[in-house]
This record gives C-alpha cells, sequence and structure tokens, in this order.
C-alpha cells in the first residue's frame, strides 16, 4: 500500500493526496493505493499538481494500516505525518491537542 506525499509550495507543510486529488495535511486523510493502476493515477495528480505549482517533492511512500490507522514504513515520513520532533508544543500535534480541547 502507498501514498501519495509532498511538500506544499505555498508554506512548505507536508501533504498527502486525498480524495479526488485534493491536498490534505492529516495522513488519515490521504488516499490509499493498493495497486499499481492506483499509484500511477495517484502519481499523475502529483505530476499535475507540481505543474500548476502547487506542491513539490512528491514521492510515493510505503505505508502499513495498523488498527485502523495509516502508519509510514520509514522512519522520516512517520516524522512528516506527525510535525517537529522538536517540541509537542508546536507544528501539529500542538494543532491536535487544541482542536481536543475545543
Amino acid at each position: 500500500m502507498k501514498l501519495l506525499a509532498a511538500n506544499r509550495l505555498l508554506d512548505g507543510v507536508a501533504v498527502w493526496a486525498g480524495p479526488d486529488g485534493v491536498w490534505v495535511e492529516d495522513i488519515g486523510q490521504a488516499e490509499i493505493a493498493r495497486d499499481g493502476d492506483a499509484e500511477a493515477r495517484l502519481e499523475q495528480i502529483g505530476r499535475e499538481a507540481v505543474a500548476r505549482n502547487l506542491v513539490l517533492d512528491i514521492e510515493l511512500i510505503d505505508i502499513d494500516v495498523v488498527d485502523g490507522a495509516v502508519r509510514p514504513l520509514r522512519l522520516r515520513e512517520r516524522i512528516r505525518a506527525a510535525g517537529p520532533s522538536i517540541h509537542p508544543e508546536l507544528g501539529k500535534q500542538a494543532a491536535k491537542q487544541a482542536a481536543s480541547l475545543v
């Protein structure tokens, strides 16, 4: 299984190709490619987004789904999905924490 990862050109945030070609910040909302045809379709979505200057550095990444949650196989991608590794009060971790308090 694979996802298409990229960085949004506007702000550098890690994003993943979601349903209908929408770029999502939450890896759990990304579209999962389960075969070669789906991988090729995601890569085409990525190439079109690069051509439109929406994202850069597109890459298909290997994942597993563990207990219903998407888990990238490479540590680099796990860090990108979780947010900065420097402090939990920054980045995606802080946004998730703030949302849970509302």
